[in-house]
């Protein structure tokens, strides 16, 4: 089998499942560069130091706020291939978030046919997609959105988890007006909690629109 170009992350705590997984990996593409972490919270961290053709990432650590960061890793990675484990202890309300953010989820239990079957055409569409880079850049005027510039730079800084007082420091409002703009922010989009709201944001576009 072709040894994929790129490094692939494995981001999950040093247990038997972590080494099964990283043997069946390297036996089937030898010269793999494989990297690990125990702690995938780390994530944010790492992407931001070196990219990688696919991260996979262990989403049943106990504590961990990995659900949380994956969020974020769409919105400022789009192009990240990401494999999600997952166990049957994952809530029902993240697992939904983690596909309607557009994750490939895996069991932790997938037989390692399936395992290299999956990673396989993850690292086949990395390939793919770092191959189609456009020779020329245009510029896009994003989509439609039912928000107003300042509305959308106050969800860009609840996407980066900035509180009330920050988002005022920032954009030079008072906190009330702050708190103003996110109520708006949920009647407008229809969105019951914050996280919907996120998840809502990164799937339309909204956030990108508000960053240019």
């Amino acid at each position: 089998m072709t040894t994929p170009s790129g490094a692939v992350l494995l981001a999950a705590p040093p247990t038997l499942h972590r080494l099964g997984l990283a043997v069946t990996l390297r036996e089937t593409w030898p010269n793999l560069a494989l990297d690990t972490t125990p702690d995938p919270d780390q994530l944010l961290v790492l992407l931001r130091q070196q990219s990688f053709a696919l991260v996979i990432a262990d989403s049943t650590v106990p504590g961990a706020s990995l659900p949380v960061q994956l969020l974020h890793m769409r919105l400022r990675f789009p192009r990240q291939q990401i494999l999600v484990l997952t166990g049957g202890r994952l809530p029902a309300a993240v697992r939904q978030q983690l596909v309607q953010s557009g994750y490939p989820l895996l069991s932790r239990q997938a037989t390692p046919t399936d395992v290299i079957d999956t990673v396989g055409e993850l690292l086949s569409q990395a390939e793919a997609s770092a191959l189609s880079v456009p020779r020329t850049t245009t510029r896009r005027t994003g989509p439609a959105t039912p928000l107003s510039r300042r509305e959308l730079e106050v969800l860009r800084l609840v996407v980066d988890d900035c509180c009330n007082q920050e988002i005022a420091d920032r954009l030079f409002v008072s906190v009330r007006t702050v708190e103003s703009h996110r109520r708006a922010l949920l009647q407008k989009t229809g969105a019951k909690t914050l996280v919907g709201l996120v998840v809502q944001a990164m799937r339309e576009g909204w956030v990108n629109v508000a960053a240019t």
